[in-house]
């Protein structure tokens, strides 16, 4: 099916047209990408390497002190980084620097006619992916299981938060990514924000090192931004120790940043969109 059949179809009222493009979107992106299920894997074992160094590095720390760190032992070190794997694969969205080329090749004039806003077509087609991903993921954590022998113990809240949370760092890594896009819609210098950007979730996110080994301040900041309820929380939802209260906590967090980015992205896409028509007409 084009996209042209998904855009004809939507002009049927109410929810059940939003449903469809979805769930369009949705198969389509599975068929597509278990027809590049080479390259996925490919790409995916690539991503391996950066949490098996963590993981080294840290489960070695672990043992020459005495079998911990932070409460950490080298196996529950080893099922963090195992579910690492999942999370940072749930993670990719579209990228801010993909903005560029929509505007300069002029993807993005084809996009403002479609019936819904563009970020439903970006949603509902790397939720799709997020399928395939999980389905071939499976083999390399079973793989990585053997080598590295992980301490997971999770409760069954533990794995019902788990799930909600994976879908709840997409979104929200959606949402703000869009955000962070959208500068380029004012001024074409924006490899340098973006870089300030990804640097800050890397070292407060929970993705280089678990929040609870990081330093007092460093937790408190970590506390006011969103990334640990991309990384860090969906990771320990799962691995622990965590109590309920903070996995309600936790998911209720998650929920503040998608209303957040919801706002953000609706407020900056209608200035965004009068400076691109006044600029291109």
């Amino acid at each position: 099916m084009t996209t042209g059949a998904i855009d004809d179809g939507l002009h049927e009222s109410g929810l059940r047209a939003f449903l469809r493009l979805y769930a369009t979107l949705f198969r389509l992106a599975i068929i597509e990408q278990f027809q590049y299920r080479a390259a996925n894997y490919f790409y995916m074992i690539g991503m391996i390497t950066e949490p098996v160094i963590y993981l080294v590095v840290w489960s070695t720390i672990a043992d020459a002190r005495g079998g911990e760190v932070g409460g950490f032992t080298a196996g529950t070190f080893a099922a963090y980084y195992i579910v690492w794997t999942l999370v940072r694969n749930m993670n990719i969205v579209f990228t801010p620097f993909g903005w560029e080329q929509r505007i300069r090749e002029g993807q993005l004039s084809s996009q403002l006619v479609r019936p819904l806003h563009p970020i439903h077509y970006d949603l509902g087609f790397f939720a799709g992916w997020k399928v395939v991903v999980i389905v071939m993921w499976l083999p390399l954590a079973t793989v990585l299981s053997l080598i590295f022998k992980p301490e997971l113990n999770p409760t069954v809240a533990q794995m019902g938060a788990f799930f909600v949370a994976i879908w709840g760092a997409y979104l929200i890594r959606s949402l703000l990514l869009w955000m962070l896009g959208m500068v380029t819609f004012w001024t074409t210098r924006v490899s340098a924000a973006f870089e300030v950007f990804f640097a800050a979730e890397l070292l407060l996110s929970g993705r280089l090192v678990p929040v609870r080994l990081m330093p007092d301040w460093a937790q408190q900041v970590a506390g006011v931004l969103p990334f640990e309820s991309t990384f860090g929380f969906p990771i320990t939802a799962l691995v622990g120790p965590i109590s309920n209260e903070e996995l309600v906590e936790g998911l209720l967090t998650q929920a503040f940043w998608i209303l957040f980015g919801v706002a953000g992205v609706s407020f900056m896409w209608r200035r965004a969109v009068r400076n691109y028509t006044a600029v291109s007409g």
